[in-house]
């Protein structure tokens, strides 16, 4: 192992993150950055206490689930080192489609075919946790990769979370952008199923009708509170779905789900 890493770290203070998670945002940053590079040892938790003025709760914290993650590495009598960086975790992670695709060296384009709003029926209602007869956003695009189909999103939105929804630019920034850029979800749930795409989903994704597909469905919560349920349906042959877990973190919720593009 190598030399201890600097200190110095800064935390943003932004009151609507708990401080535990600012202190892993700011190493993972060290980290990306390559200003901690693979291998270099961290300050000690002593060290941060000290320096950040935290609790040795708080820093144990940041350092254990950065640790679970497998951003660091801790080494008996040694200390706590930067270790590889996990691999993508589609499933677990909240990503913008577009900085994957770019990330990858590919060019990203999204084509909007649906922005409109809604009155949710009883099983998106449901899913939504509102009232039945709730007005809603809903967005259905496409998002490509190189000029070619990779994901159809189809999304519903909580308009007293987010009312400036349907005046967003979705060509140039994608839903998932957006939100993100206006809050950190506190809750996730996603679920997987393989489908057999329709007629509409084959012309959207440029299938056949033989292709399997992959659909995601993510809903995301703030204060208690369903902010959105985006539909994600990609290629069995385009594009693969992973996730990456700590043993014993997965909590069982299985569950019947309706459709809601047909519970309307």
């Amino acid at each position: 192992m190598s030399q201890e890493a600097g200190a110095t770290i800064a935390l943003p203070r932004n009151t609507a993150l708990p401080l535990y998670r600012q202190i892993q945002d700011s190493i993972r940053a060290k980290i990306r950055s390559g200003h901690w590079p693979t291998g270099r040892k961290i300050p000690s938790e002593h060290a941060l206490v000290a320096e950040l003025g935290v609790s040795r709760m708080t820093v144990h914290r940041a350092l254990r689930e950065l640790t679970r993650d497998g951003y660091l590495e801790r080494v008996h009598g040694l200390g706590t080192f930067v270790s590889e960086p996990p691999g993508v975790a589609s499933l677990i992670e909240l990503r913008n489609i577009a900085d994957e695709i770019r990330a990858r060296g590919k060019i990203h384009r999204a084509e909007v075919r649906q922005l409109r709003v809604l009155k949710a029926g009883k099983e998106l209602s449901a899913q939504m946790e509102l009232p039945a007869g709730t007005r809603l956003f809903h967005i259905l695009l496409i998002h490509y990769q190189d000029g070619i189909p990779i994901q159809v999103e189809n999304r519903y939105v909580n308009p007293s979370l987010v009312p400036d929804f349907m005046s967003v630019d979705f060509t140039a920034s994608t839903p998932g952008e957006y939100l993100l850029g206006l809050f950190r979800p506190d809750e996730m749930e996603h679920v997987v199923q393989a489908i057999v795409a329709d007629s509409k989903l084959c012309e959207m994704l440029a299938i056949e009708a033989t292709e399997p597909c992959l659909r995601l469905r993510r809903r995301t919560w703030k204060n208690a509170t369903v902010v959105t349920l985006a539909i994600l349906t990609y290629p069995g042959s385009r594009y693969d779905l992973a996730a990456r877990y700590q043993a014993g973190d997965v909590r069982d919720s299985s569950r019947q789900y309706a459709n809601p593009e047909t519970a309307q």
